[in-house]
């Protein structure tokens, strides 16, 4: 028995984050792997069973991960990122939220059948999209302008208003008398609103008084910052029920916002445990559900439901919501265009219909079939085609080629230009005024400003840009540098110049990897050694690589007169020559290079 038990949390596990690296491997939205390895892992071959791996403690355990995914969605919202849209997101959580609800619930009364109660319900729990979906496919997509902080923004900030109109809807359910349940909704409104906030509020003061004040060490910051997450959370569920979300999230958007401590090592430290927490839960949930259970909602009915959810509820909401804003059309229909549903919907969805079902009202089940069909269906279409439609819209770039330079001295201009020159978007960053301002001069797009500055990347234009190479003289700047903007290429596409170490002739050992970005072009590659290369007259090549005149016939040529550093694919990608992965040049592709004066090569 204890071994069953054992091979179930360890399927959740492996099926969770198996099914994240998968998805990243083929370019798929995660979650719909995350679902289809839950429904084989539970309903089709039963290996796992979460009532018996959990009993009681399941909805607990769900509402405590769900309560942490929120508060590290709240870490991620920024005022500054929505000046320009504050009524588009004002309008979306309230008319938006009221256009979906009253809209889904009809259809769920229509097509399915189910009480009025029962769909009202329904309708309160789909209002979400949710940022467990919402932010990977905002990775991904990379949409341009606006639209990208409008749905993060609504995406996280809806999760605990569709949380608490589901709490409504159920206490108005089991109250008895019209006249009881609307007070008891206006108070129940009241009570979360103020809990919320001032729970949410105090919390956010506790952890930034114990940063500031040097209360506990380095070590524990994290652990401490999660442990009054948690708190917070069951202190507001216990005082008012379901208000725990609202608080976690308000305490979370607070945080960010704040300006006395840093929290970046915290935010890292969520976005782990977020990754964990979503692949976990939407096995565990996922697995929960049966054959007969599926097969309700497998059928026309459910399409039909799905199709009215997609090309009509959601747009409708959207143009109603934003019809006096200034959007244009293009960016109203990617709203329209984006709604997938999460984790908050299936938790939700499967802890309000638990507790009806065991007050008496059997179609409640029901609400977790249908909430798990918007949700794999969503999420499919949704991932599946939502890339394309912001491209089709002109709202997305595909694969981003462009570099982001740290440095606009002299010979990093000559390789900003050089690639500017060939096709690629380049802008580059220097706090020395002189640099920007000759950059500028040569036709190249420089920024003023400090790179190590928390809030730098919102002071960039990074659409098109998908790669960073820091190349200042100073190695310390170069490697956070790299780091600050990991969360916004990935690790694999930061890169610094290598630091020769005195007391080792390998470049890589003398910055641990884990602080610093890929290093480039050669290990020999240091700033004192490009810049003497580029003083002594060495200039930049493009060289077309053919079946003839191969890489090899290159090296021939050229020897260690030659530095290579980028790579132009057939496809246009741009490719930069790190020392930990040097791709070989083949045939059909474009070597750029740094070749001693004296050697030329036509293009």
């Amino acid at each position: 028995m204890s071994e069953h038990l054992l091979v179930g949390l360890a399927a959740i596990i492996v099926l969770g984050i198996g099914a994240q690296w998968l998805a990243w491997r083929i370019s798929l939205p995660a979650i719909l792997l995350l679902l289809v390895f839950g429904f084989i892992a539970g309903p089709v071959t039963g290996l796992i069973n979460p009532n018996q791996l959990f009993g009681n403690l399941l909805l607990p355990l769900v509402s405590v991960t769900v309560a942490i995914i929120l508060f590290e969605g709240g870490l991620s919202l920024k005022f500054s990122e929505v000046r320009e849209v504050t009524a588009v997101i004002r309008n979306l959580v309230t008319v938006g939220v009221l256009v979906s609800w009253v809209l889904t619930s009809l259809a769920s009364y229509l097509i399915f059948g189910l009480g009025l109660q029962i769909s009202i319900l329904l309708g309160a729990v789909l209002v979400v999209t949710g940022p467990t979906v919402i932010i990977p496919l905002l990775r991904h997509v990379r949409p341009s302008g606006r639209v990208g902080s409008i749905l993060k923004w609504e995406g996280i900030i809806i999760d605990p208003i569709g949380a608490v109109l589901a709490v409504l809807v159920f206490e108005v359910i089991i109250s008895v008398g019209l006249e009881k349940a609307s007070t008891q909704v206006v108070v129940s409104i009241f009570k979360t609103l103020v809990i919320g906030t001032v729970l949410g509020l105090a919390g956010a003061k506790l952890v930034i008084v114990i940063l500031k004040r040097h209360w506990v060490p380095d070590f524990l910051q994290n652990p401490v910052s999660l442990m009054i997450v948690v708190f917070v959370f069951v202190c507001s569920n216990v005082i008012q029920v379901e208000s725990g979300l609202l608080s976690v999230t308000l305490m979370g958007i607070a945080l960010a916002n704040q300006k006395w401590v840093s929290l970046k090592h915290i935010v890292e430290f969520k976005e782990n445990l977020r990754v964990l927490f979503i692949s976990s839960l939407f096995i565990i949930l996922a697995s929960r559900l049966t054959i007969d259970e599926l097969s309700y909602v497998l059928n026309f009915k459910g399409f039909i439901f799905l199709v009215l959810m997609i090309l009509v509820v959601r747009p409708l909401s959207i143009f109603i919501s934003t019809y006096f804003t200034d959007l244009n059309l293009k960016e109203k229909l990617f709203l329209s265009w984006m709604a997938p549903r999460g984790i908050v919907a299936a938790a939700v969805a499967s802890v309000f219909a638990l507790r009806l079902v065991e007050a008496g009202y059997e179609q409640a089940e029901r609400i977790i079939d249908i909430t798990f069909l918007v949700i794999t269906g969503t999420v499919a279409i949704y991932g599946l085609t939502a890339f394309k439609v912001a491209r089709r819209l002109g709202l997305a770039k595909p694969n981003p080629q462009g570099l982001l330079i740290v440095g606009a001295h002299i010979w990093a201009r000559s390789i900003a230009k050089f690639l500017h020159e060939n096709g690629f978007q380049v802008s580059l960053v220097d706090s020395n005024w002189a640099n920007v301002s000759a950059a500028r001069q040569e036709g190249l797009q420089a920024y003023y400003e400090n790179i190590l500055l928390e809030d730098i990347s919102e002071d960039i234009e990074l659409d098109g840009i998908g790669k960073l190479i820091a190349l200042t003289r100073n190695d310390e700047v170069n490697s956070l540098a790299a780091l600050h903007f990991i969360e916004d290429f990935g690790r694999s596409q930061v890169y610094q110049l290598p630091k020769l170490s005195k007391f080792s002739a390998r470049s890589e050992e003398s910055i641990p990897q884990h602080l610093r970005g890929r290093l480039l072009f050669g290990a020999e590659a240091t700033f004192s050694y490009l810049d003497s290369k580029f003083a002594s007259g060495a200039s930049l090549k493009k060289t077309p690589l053919t079946d003839e005149f191969n890489y090899d016939s290159f090296q021939s040529l050229y020897g260690e007169k030659a530095l290579p550093l980028f790579l132009i694919k057939e496809s246009g990608e741009l490719v930069v020559m790190a020392l930990d992965n040097t791709p070989t040049p083949l045939p059909g592709q474009y070597l750029i290079s740094l070749v001693d004066n004296g050697n030329e090569n036509e293009d």
